[in-house]
């Protein structure tokens, strides 16, 4: 990983280290971020919702509650996906209701790599994780920082 700058704007399209710590200290933006990985395509925001309330509630998508789904939805359309927009993260497109990780997502990777070992053990979220890389991320890491 590369060194941090600590200033807010440095100009030169780099992630501060404040900005970083920002992004990955809310749970539900992180978990939005690890739906988004590995997606070439734009998702619509109603699906990566689901997704991620699902992860939240620790049930298949199709069971998660109407109120627990409204929240997620909305939180992530008025608050979460703008400040990863904002921030470079991610495109938004407003106009279709979809999201899909920019290029700007690889200085982020790194540290959000590491953040997931806080993650819950045996749920959805973690096989999911695991699932997408193959050996086992959520393992990997545990192993290694134990």
């Amino acid at each position: 990983m590369e060194a941090l700058s600590s200033s807010e704007e440095n100009g030169d399209g780099q992630l501060t280290a404040d900005t970083i710590l920002e992004l990955l200290a809310n749970r539900r933006r992180r978990y939005l971020l690890y739906a988004l990985r590995g997606r070439d395509e734009p998702i619509e925001l109603s699906k990566l919702a689901e997704e991620v309330a699902g992860w939240e509630h620790d049930v298949h998508p199709d069971e998660v509650a109407k109120n627990e789904y409204k929240s997620v939805y909305v939180s992530s359309v008025q608050c979460h996906v703008p400040k990863l927009a904002d921030s470079g993260i991610v495109d938004h497109d407003e106009d279709n209701h979809t999201v899909v990780l920019s290029e700007s997502f690889s200085q982020l990777e790194p540290y959000l790599q590491v953040v997931v070992k806080d993650e819950p053990e045996n749920s959805r979220l973690s096989e999911a994780l695991d699932l997408e890389q193959g050996e086992g991320i959520l393992r990997q890491l545990r192993q290694r920082l134990a």
